[in-house]
């Protein structure tokens, strides 16, 4: 008994189950040291103009550098980790952000009266993004291959509250390094974080081979039928025609009594013929584990690329606030430092709490592709009220205090809203196309998501010299509108692909 309780606990190699919560942990760092670089930065805008001399134009090419790197590279990544495997790609692209970084740090930081040129600091991030864009594929197809369906929402959303983290924590110590020490001192800390989160992932990150739990229950048991039903599932997908899970959950959910029985004749039929047989139905179907899930690949799956499409979108009045939130509230709202950075940290960390309470609620209720689509209304309608508000603010002259008062929380949650959804949609990704494939259909989103991170800043200064910031948060505002109809319906079931077998029942 004690052994076939805990084979059920382990992977193959000798992990036990429980390490995928280390895997989710090393994850979680990837994103969080990555996201304080190109989330970080940002926040240290007013220094970057002072320090390196910029002026709006040139401070929206510098902060675009890094959203066009990681856009441009994320779907290379993804191809390489799907073939490749997490663990050498996210060492590889950990530590070669790190050189990046420290590169940074020696030949391309404003020191005494040398000032780098602008060129040499946008191709310097434009470096970092192009090697960082490994670190969002890698990681969350280790997180996937790690957990089942009814907690991947879950964890792709801590997975994906990383970002916020890494941001919100950046945003709390960048500034301030960059006013006292200068920016040689934020490239440096930055390629710290990422060196040590490479030392981890080599520790703990592998690849899992998952022991069966319904092969330990027949080891437990003993039983004839159970041992039967798990050489079944074996059989089934050893063959590969069918999902043999969902044709034993379509067989039990017809006759449970029988359906034990069910499973091994279909056993000694599938030794005769090589047919699909049944698997047992103590555990769920798994929709990343369909063959429908893994049958083509994700760069011609209409529904992947709405998500994705729907998530570049949705990410414009998100980045809008990450990328030019503090000028605006410099500039427009006339708040001080430390107003501007606790609202900053604010965004980030509400935005954390809202996707992991995000990825539970929809792991619950099955309603991810409904949940999309309200926070795109609802970002909207948020988006719209800053536009009023600050188009009002403008005509009339308000006190400074009574502007920065009532911006700074509508800056935070739009900001907050416009970033609940990642580990939502991200988890809608990787369950389309499948585990196998679920870096190719991560990187398609992330391309997606960092290409508008390469065009929000330079559109905002443009849209500036032609109608100031109420100008820009209507833009954003429009931006969140058009996610709605992009972003796919909920079918009748829930957000889970139909598998084969419950079609053709």
């Amino acid at each position: 008994m004690a052994n076939g309780l805990s084979a059920s606990e382990q992977i193959a190699g000798g992990r036990a189950a429980s390490h995928r919560w280390k895997i989710l942990g090393v994850g979680f760092a990837a994103n969080a040291s990555f996201s304080a670089a190109f989330s970080g930065i940002p926040t240290t805008a007013i220094y970057l103009r002072s320090g390196y001399h910029l002026g709006n134009e040139g401070l929206g090419v510098v902060l675009g550098m890094l959203g066009l790197g990681i856009a441009v590279s994320e779907l290379p990544w993804g191809l390489l980790t799907d073939r490749w495997g997490d663990r050498r790609v996210l060492l590889l692209g950990l530590l070669s952000t790190a050189a990046a970084l420290v590169c940074l740090a020696l030949f391309a930081a404003p020191f005494g009266s040398h000032v780098p040129r602008l060129t040499t600091l946008a191709l310097g991030l434009l470096l970092v993004g192009l090697l960082g864009g490994s670190v969002n594929g890698s990681s969350g197809r280790a997180v996937m291959a790690w957990f089942r369906e009814g907690e991947r929402g879950l964890a792709m959303s801590i997975r994906q509250t990383a970002v916020p983290a890494g941001g919100g924590l950046g945003a709390l110590v960048l500034p301030a390094l960059a006013s006292r020490f200068g920016f040689a001192s934020v490239y440096a800390v930055l390629a710290l974080a990422c060196a040590i989160t490479a030392a981890f992932a080599w520790r703990w990150l592998h690849e899992p081979t998952h022991i069966g739990n319904r092969d330990a229950r027949a080891a437990h048991s003993g039983g004839a039928q159970a041992a039967g039903a798990a050489l079944g599932a074996d059989v089934g997908n050893a063959v590969g025609v069918a999902d043999v899970e969902d044709v034993a959950g379509v067989a039990n959910a017809a006759n449970p009594a029988n359906a034990a029985a069910d499973a091994v004749n279909a056993v000694h039929t599938a030794g005769a013929a090589g047919a699909v047989v049944a698997a047992p139905a103590a555990r769920p179907a798994d929709p990343a584990h369909s063959p429908r899930a893994t049958s083509r690949s994700p760069l011609r799956e209409i529904g992947i690329w709405r998500v994705a499409l729907g998530a570049g979108a949705l990410c414009v009045p998100q980045l809008a606030v990450l990328t030019f939130g503090t000028v605006f509230l410099h500039d427009f709202g006339h708040a001080d430092v430390l107003t501007i950075s606790i609202a900053m940290a604010a965004v980030q960390a509400g935005a954390a709490i809202a996707r992991v309470w995000s990825g539970r609620w929809t792991d619950q209720r099955g309603n991810r592709r409904a949940y999309m689509r309200g926070c795109s209304l609802l970002t909207a309608l948020l988006f719209a009220a800053l536009t009023l508000f600050s188009g009002v603010a403008g005509m009339q002259h308000a006190p400074a205090t009574m502007m920065t008062m009532i911006l700074a929380p509508m800056i935070v949650l739009g900001g907050v809203s416009a970033s609940a959804w990642h580990g939502v949609a991200f988890t809608e990704l990787a369950t389309l196309a499948g585990t196998n494939r679920a870096g190719t259909a991560l990187a398609i989103g992330n391309t997606c998501v960092f290409l508008t991170l390469f065009l929000t800043p330079l559109a905002i200064p443009p849209l500036l010299s032609l109608g100031s910031w109420p100008m820009v948060w209507a833009v954003a505002s429009f931006c969140a509108l058009i996610a709605l109809p992009v972003f796919p319906r909920a079918v009748r079931n829930g957000t889970m692909p139909v598998t084969r077998a419950c079609d053709a029942a």
